[in-house]
């Protein structure tokens, strides 16, 4: 599931799917405006599987784990700034 399997593609795992949002946060982002963004991307880039909603939450939620990601005091996203 984090990683590539034999059932989850490469660019459909969380890793991958956390790279790709966290390039995307560039500024602080609505929920809502990441996942508009996001599937853009994966428009633009031609890739055919889609990731559903549920999928991009779960790995919204991976990276509020790990503490790639936080919610600034608008409730937006925000990349964690190492300091």
């Amino acid at each position: 599931m984090i990683l590539p399997t034999k059932g989850i593609t490469p660019d459909r795992s969380i890793l991958a799917v956390g790279s790709d949002l966290l390039d995307l946060l560039d500024s602080p982002l609505s929920v809502s405006n990441l996942w508009s963004r996001y599937l853009n991307l994966r428009k633009q880039l031609g890739l055919e599987r889609p990731v559903n909603f549920d999928w991009f939450v779960l790995t919204l939620d991976f990276l509020f784990t790990i503490g790639a990601i936080n919610l600034d005091d608008r409730g937006r996203l925000v990349k964690h700034r190492a300091s």
